[in-house]
């Protein structure tokens, strides 16, 4: 009876350390997709990579949105960092260009990167960066001031009922 207790236990075991490397595995694997599943349908409000500006060329005059920016800076990095202007009025299919400003107060080069944020999250989809500073890390200096530009277009087909859309940033610190 103890060789039959013994091989009971190590084939429980087995099958114990087989689910473990599974469920890793299939945890590792949720993040590519929810990345893919949150480009398709804008959900939790992220925002796709660039677009051409061809794609921006119908223009709805009969109506306006109201884009509000914001900016958040997370813990690690100690730059000031808010958009030139908080809200501004545009004409869905209309490019646009703000600029965010970013100054780096301490004696040392640091490096930071944007991540967007788009509220409602649904209408993320609706809004098209067509370049952005957030597209690659930004390096500043000791005590550098940056001017960082922002082109984007929101969508004609954006629903009719939407007269206001949030753009949040949020500046991560970066080593390496």
């Amino acid at each position: 009876m103890d060789d039959a207790l013994k091989h009971a236990n190590r084939r429980l075991t087995i099958k114990l350390l087989l689910m473990i490397v599974a469920a890793t595995g299939f945890a590792f694997a949720l993040v590519p997709f929810y990345d893919l599943l949150c480009k398709v349908t804008g959900l939790n409000g992220k925002t796709g990579e660039s677009v051409q500006i061809a794609q921006a060329s119908k223009v709805d005059t009969a109506r306006w949105v109201t884009v509000e920016f914001t900016s958040t800076v997370m813990p690690g990095i100690s730059w000031e960092f808010r958009p030139a202007q908080t809200r501004i009025r545009v004409h869905p299919g209309e490019v646009t260009k703000i600029s965010y400003l970013a100054k780096n107060p301490t004696n040392r080069a640091m490096a930071g990167q944007a991540v967007p944020s788009v509220s409602p999250g649904w209408a993320a989809q609706h809004f098209s960066k067509i370049s952005c500073f957030c597209f690659q890390r930004q390096i500043l200096k000791p005590g550098e001031v940056r001017e960082m530009p922002l082109v984007f277009f929101v969508s004609p087909e954006l629903p009719a009922g939407v007269q206001e859309i949030s753009l949040s940033y949020s500046l991560f610190p970066v080593s390496g």
